[in-house]
């Protein structure tokens, strides 16, 4: 992802009013953001538990959306929808967006299961332990890295799409 200024990501959220996304909280690291590293910016809100933020880099521009949080699950295990990871229950949590246009006046919105911390881009990099006799192919995790960024801008374009 390129490097992008705090007023850059601001400006990339699309599903929000001014006053809104001028209350979000910008991670506390976000200065130290490794750009080289990183698929997509996300983040919980410092200012408020249950809001969150995405940016994704979609055809050169980078679009960003505000989620809304559930509590996390009380079942045993659930799986991350963007780095299909299995976690525990309570770290997978139910991200829901106001859509975009009019869609989003009508108070229409989307979601989707995510790592309750929006570590994918962390997650898919560990590598699954291998059985004695299990070989890990090569660009194993390539292909998973790939997987998440696309389902992921997959999601913030399904959120922000007029249709």
């Amino acid at each position: 992802m390129r490097p992008l200024t705090e007023t850059q990501v601001r400006e990339a959220i699309r599903n929000a009013d001014a006053d809104e996304i001028e209350q979000i909280g910008m991670p506390h690291d976000f200065i130290l953001t490794d750009w080289d590293y990183i698929d997509f910016l996300a983040w919980r809100d410092p200012e408020s538990s249950r809001r969150a933020v995405v940016v994704v880099e979609h055809d050169g521009h980078p679009m960003g959306i505000v989620l809304r949080s559930t509590d996390p699950a009380r079942v045993r295990s659930g799986m991350c929808n963007i780095c299909r990871t299995m976690q525990p229950g309570n770290q997978v949590a139910l991200l829901t967006a106001r859509r975009g246009g009019a869609k989003g006046r009508r108070g229409d919105s989307a979601g989707t299961y995510i790592c309750a911390d929006l570590s994918c881009h962390d997650n898919v990099r560990l590598a699954h332990p291998l059985a004695p006799s299990e070989v890990r192919a090569p660009g194993q995790i390539d292909q998973r890295l790939d997987g998440t960024k696309h389902r992921m801008e997959d999601f913030v374009v399904r959120v922000l799409s007029e249709d």
